[in-house]
């Protein structure tokens, strides 16, 4: 599955509360879904050691999945395909490890 696909497919379940803009509640899912995967991982170190099992990853994909649906919903509501988003983000990527800026901080290095 493309995002493009997942896009569309994934928007027949976006049901949720208009919470002012429309893209307000899915920018907050984003951030709790975003913890929530921080959270797992905290464990992993608290509790195993850092020792990732079977179980642990299917967790966290879990997780990453409803990470990725904020994502989508959040592009949608902003009218923004997911695709473009991704390919965008890869050509910045590849620009700055053409240029030997893959480390550092901000954005427009």
């Amino acid at each position: 599955m493309d995002f493009k696909e997942y896009q569309k497919k994934s928007r027949k379940t976006a049901i949720y509360p208009k919470i002012g803009k429309s893209f307000i509640y899915p920018a907050l899912g984003l951030g709790d879904e975003a913890g929530e995967v921080l959270g797992k991982i905290k464990k992993i170190f608290r509790d195993k050691k850092g020792i990732v099992g079977k179980e642990d990853k299917e967790e966290i994909k879990k997780e990453l999945g409803d990470v990725l649906w904020y994502v989508s919903q959040l592009a949608s509501e902003l009218k923004l395909d997911l695709d473009n988003v991704a390919e965008k983000n890869i050509e910045k990527l590849y620009d700055r490890m053409k240029r030997g800026k893959l480390k550092g901080n901000g954005d427009d290095r």
